[in-house]
């Protein structure tokens, strides 16, 4: 909307100007943080969900064949039949 005063015509002008300027600025803020944790989060060697639970099914079934081979009560009922 224009109006007939050339003062407030120039300070809408700015005020929109400066929102947009923020705006930017505010998603360049966003864009840096979230690189910035994408890198630390490469650094820490972190490993995803399915690598963990197949190394702890791994453990489980490690610790299940130690205690069979100890020779545990109960450790029998839980190994597999093995054939032979």
């Amino acid at each position: 909307m224009q109006t007939q005063n050339p003062f407030a015509d120039e300070f809408s002008k700015l005020t929109t100007a400066a929102m947009g300027l923020a705006q930017a600025a505010g998603e360049e803020a966003k864009a840096a943080f979230r690189a910035q944790v994408d890198r630390l989060a490469a650094e820490m060697d972190f490993i995803r969900r399915d690598e963990f639970e197949a190394v702890k099914a791994e453990i489980a079934s490690l610790r299940e064949e130690v205690a069979r081979l100890k020779g545990e009560p109960g450790a029998q009922a839980r190994a597999p039949q093995e054939a032979g």
